[in-house]
């Protein structure tokens, strides 16, 4: 799972590493759900890519309220082409790519009957290399202004098992991770069909940084809503949550 991470919005770093032009700069700040940040996605039926703004958490047809997004900021692979907040956006071929420079994740240091204190920790490409995170997207109306807007979610995966991501989030809970693609595989992903793009399904298995990381003083950031509090400790996985 993911509930906070940083985005690339540095217009050198999403052309050289992304290959799309953005019309301004902005210093990365950390982003939490129904926050505003960049994703990628294809331009119509041509191969090129295009830079978009959105909220985090995607927001369906029926959603009455930016605040929807706080439940729908990832997207399980086992179920988004089930969930009626997901499937029409997955059927739809609405794929996208979300730049993250890291990830931020609790670290227990307790047992499953105690978890005991958290903190919180950086996941990384080494080298400083931004990160290409599978994702979907969704246009939305807003039902009050009349207004459309993007919005994204990340798509994650079954990480028992991974050798950092066992090492995170709380102990007894099923570990999460998102789908972090290849370079290589950008224009796959945003291109081919559902089918095709399920094989994209899986762990990275190469290396992460791991770091601590405290959270810093908050500071004001573009939302979609209202102003968020102060953040909480991440939340846990939303599940198979009905929506």
């Amino acid at each position: 799972m993911c509930s906070n991470y940083r985005p690339v919005t540095r217009m050198d770093r999403l052309l050289t590493f992304f290959g799309v032009e953005r019309d301004r700069d902005e210093v990365p700040a950390d982003v939490f759900p129904t926050g505003l940040a960049p994703f990628i996605r294809r331009a119509g039926d041509a191969p090129v890519r295009v830079v978009e703004h959105g909220a985090f958490g995607l927001l369906p047809s029926f959603a009455k309220e930016v605040a929807f997004g706080k439940h729908t900021y990832n997207a399980r692979t086992e179920t988004v082409a089930r969930l009626p907040s997901f499937r029409q956006a997955w059927s739809r071929s609405q794929r996208c790519i979300v730049p993250a420079e890291g990830l931020f994740e609790p670290r227990y240091f307790g047992t499953a009957e105690r978890p005991g204190r958290s903190e919180r920790w950086r996941v990384g490409l080494p080298g400083e290399v931004p990160m290409g995170i599978a994702g979907i997207y969704e246009t939305w109306r807003n039902p009050h202004t009349g207004q459309d807007m993007f919005s994204f979610s990340m798509l994650t995966v079954n990480a028992d098992d991974h050798p950092v991501y066992s090492l995170l989030q709380k102990p007894g809970d099923e570990k999460r991770m998102v789908v972090i693609l290849d370079p290589e595989d950008y224009d796959a992903w945003l291109a081919c069909t559902p089918a095709q793009a399920s094989r994209l399904f899986r762990q990275w298995t190469g290396p992460l940084d791991l770091a601590p990381a405290a959270l810093p003083p908050r500071a004001p950031v573009a939302s979609a809503g209202k102003a968020a509090p102060p953040p909480a400790p991440a939340p846990p996985d939303q599940g198979e949550l009905p929506f």
